[in-house]
């Protein structure tokens, strides 16, 4: 119906063009809202509000104007004027009805829209370092990637989704240092395990599956390698992260390359199989697992370096190479290359999102909250290499808290004691879990409730939503069962005896969700699909317990059936966009 009424008020601009009532240059955007209060019609537009200054006129007479070169239309019931000048349009009844049909002849695809044109968007979402299982906090930026990319695609948009494996960097040598030091104590050799290893059993796990290949291999006695390395923390002028990069170089040396790199690659694909396995679990697919490892082996990494050091944007200090970010709106320069030859973090992302911008017309981060000096950094790279750093966005996810009762869970990957996603889905299901993440904006704050998303009560939102579609596919159940038939065609031939506020307020709702699939893809906020449902859910429980939809007039039988099977099709259509399933039986 917006669209119609967009259709409307351009007609009339055209005509005003026409009489030269308004000049040929000015073209406004046309935004049609709906009203909070119904006295006021049930859409709005601000139009003349906009037109008023341009035209050097009142509102109110603008929007006099705009209604009297308005086209005649058979759903509208009348157009007025309100406040400082709102254009307010009536709907007759039918006019919302006639959404019945369309959602019932476009079944599982209502929602669906062209809007984006198959313009190509790069999704990069979790991206966790593969140091260990993915937990809590990462589920949250799996289930908001996934639905986003659900949502952008539902809109037109093609949509490759992409997992980066940070593989290459001093994360994944500690985590190679771990096991293999957990390896050794099963050799029996003893040392103080260092506090800035990884701790949680999973390394124990990948240590015991090299101990049970290799057997002992690849032991070395402790005093013979454990020589010259700096104190850890705790001790006398202790330094923790010098004391586990001295034992990664000595590691290193001890090993060889080769043996090294078997250490090194048992951990990673160990590590790297458990997240794929977790997160198919959790609905989520990736397109693409791009290695970080490639902008090496490729040499994009170094390409990258050289482009921005040949149009002039480092320098050189203190034996580093930093990039000139300042000069492109970041707070401080950033070092692409440390003085003993390793690039940082920085340059990789210099080299990555170069490979993005030449693959998708826009790119979309979806990062954790920590990450939130990223974004400028970032565009200042893209603009210095003299691409357009608004086709980024980078999302920044909130961490997700979990409760059990009232006691709040720690989690640190490092020192083991966290909640996985893994054990978050199989203790509340991943729909709760799926549902629950995306039911807030993503930059808010969100605390995890585990008994609501494990109850069965109302109280619980996806129980709530799941309920109301198993109830409308047990009302065609019981339809057979009473030996009853449906007749789709008579019940939209008699759509008009449908007069009940209930069923207004539900095909109201069936009208907006397009526009609210438009608005939640733009503005990258799959939480409105999650509200909506709520609505239409209650909605529709609330005329269930009104109302009887088998009853003995076939006419009105039918048109009833005819209402809560779109309902059916847009929860469907809804939950799938989310990840959650929706039962016939519950």
């Amino acid at each position: 119906m917006k669209q119609e009424i967009s259709h409307l008020i351009e007609s009339a601009l055209q005509a005003l063009h026409t009489q030269g009532l308004l000049p040929a240059d000015i073209h406004p955007s046309i935004h049609i809202e709906h009203t909070r209060d119904k006295q006021f019609g049930d859409f709005a537009c601000n139009i003349a509000m906009l037109l008023a200054k341009p035209l050097k006129k009142a509102p109110r007479v603008v929007a006099e104007q705009i209604i009297a070169h308005l086209p005649p239309h058979p759903l509208i019931s009348h157009v007025d004027i309100a406040g400082p000048g709102f254009i307010n349009f009536f709907v007759k009844t039918h006019g919302f009805l006639a959404v019945i049909q369309r959602v019932l002849e476009q079944k599982e695809h209502y929602g669906n829209s062209s809007l984006g044109q198959n313009e190509s968007v790069y999704l990069e979402f979790v991206s966790a370092n593969p140091t260990g299982p993915l937990h809590v906090g990462h589920g949250r930026g799996a289930a908001y990637g996934d639905t986003l990319g659900n949502l952008l695609s539902s809109q037109g948009y093609a949509v490759h989704r992409e997992y980066y494996v940070n593989d290459a960097g001093r994360q994944m040598a500690i985590l190679a240092l771990s096991v293999w030091l957990r390896y050794l104590e099963l050799c029996d050799e003893a040392f103080v395990f260092p506090t800035n290893a990884y701790k949680g059993d999973y390394v124990i796990a990948i240590a015991q599956q090299l101990k049970e290949t290799h057997h002992n291999a690849l032991q070395r006695a402790t005093p013979d390698w454990w020589q010259n390395i700096s104190p850890d923390e705790g001790e006398e002028n202790g330094d923790k992260d010098k004391h586990v990069d001295d034992l990664i170089d000595a590691m290193k040396k001890t090993l060889g390359v080769a043996n090294y790199e078997l250490v090194f690659n048992l951990a990673l694909n160990d590590v790297l199989a458990d997240i794929r396995d977790d997160l198919d679990g959790f609905g989520v697919h990736f397109d693409a697992w791009f290695s970080e490892k490639n902008l090496l082996q490729q040499g994009l990494l170094q390409q990258g370096i050289e482009q921005l050091k040949a149009l002039g944007h480092t320098y050189e200090q203190d034996g580093n190479l930093w990039f000139k970010a300042t000069e492109f709106g970041d707070e401080k320069d950033r070092v692409l290359v440390r003085k003993n030859g390793q690039p940082t973090y920085f340059a990789s992302d210099v080299a990555y999102h170069t490979l993005k911008f030449a693959k998708a017309h826009r790119v979309i981060d979806v990062l954790g909250a920590d990450h939130h000096g990223y974004a400028p950094r970032v565009k200042a790279m893209l603009s210095a290499l003299g691409l357009d750093s608004s086709r980024l966005s980078v999302e920044l996810i909130q961490f997700a808290v979990l409760y059990r009762g009232k006691e709040r869970v720690q989690m640190s990957t490092r020192s083991g004691s966290f909640v996985t996603l893994r054990a978050l889905r199989e203790e509340v299901g991943r729909d709760a879990a799926r549902f629950f993440y995306v039911s807030r904006r993503h930059e808010q704050h969100m605390d995890f409730d585990l008994d609501l998303a494990k109850s069965k009560t109302n109280d619980n939102p996806v129980y709530y939503i799941q309920y109301a579609h198993a109830r409308i596919c047990s009302v065609f159940r019981q339809l057979q069962a009473q030996g009853l038939v449906y007749n789709e065609a008579e019940g939209l031939a008699h759509l008009d005896i449908l007069t009940l506020d209930e069923e207004k307020e539900l095909c109201e709702s069936l009208n907006r969700y397009p526009a609210l699939l438009e608005q939640a893809a733009l503005q990258y906020e799959p939480h409105l699909i999650a509200h909506f449902l709520k609505t239409l859910a209650a909605q529709f429980h609330t005329y269930y317990n009104s109302h009887q939809f088998l009853v003995e007039d076939g006419v009105l039988r039918d048109a009833r059936l005819c209402l809560i099977s779109a309902v059916c099709y847009v929860l469907r259509h809804g939950l799938t966009l989310l990840g959650v399933s929706y039962p016939e039986v519950m």
